[in-house]
């Protein structure tokens, strides 16, 4: 069963970093092209990066050049390392596999004074 669990959320000030952890499991995680998305507040879930096995990245036009997506196959984990956030950074932050109808917990991702 793939099952993905997200960590690394918190509050944090405009300008500042974080860095979100993902685990999945269940599936061959090195074979499997991953996914970030966010929920904002009142609105629909979005995509915000790609990380393909072979290492290509691609992300969403907000969010380029101010985050990196990381894969580390060994430990079945992305990393999505934020900087200079911004209030409209705000959300639940969720990983997945290209392919897969499940979804985890998120993890809560909130940029305020």
């Amino acid at each position: 069963q793939e099952q993905f669990v997200e960590s690394g959320g918190a509050l944090v000030q405009p300008g500042g970093s974080l860095r979100l952890s993902c685990v999945g499991s269940g599936f061959p995680f090195s074979d499997e092209i991953m996914t970030w998305h966010r929920q904002p507040p009142g609105k629909a879930r979005e995509w915000v990066a790609t990380l393909w096995p072979g290492g290509a990245l691609m992300y969403t036009d907000s969010v380029r050049g101010r985050f990196t997506a990381i894969r580390a196959n060994a430990k079945n984990t992305v990393y999505l390392q934020m900087d200079s956030l911004s209030p409209e950074d705000t959300g639940v932050y969720y990983c997945q596999k290209v392919g897969s109808t499940t979804w985890g917990q998120g993890t809560q991702v909130t940029v305020s004074w």
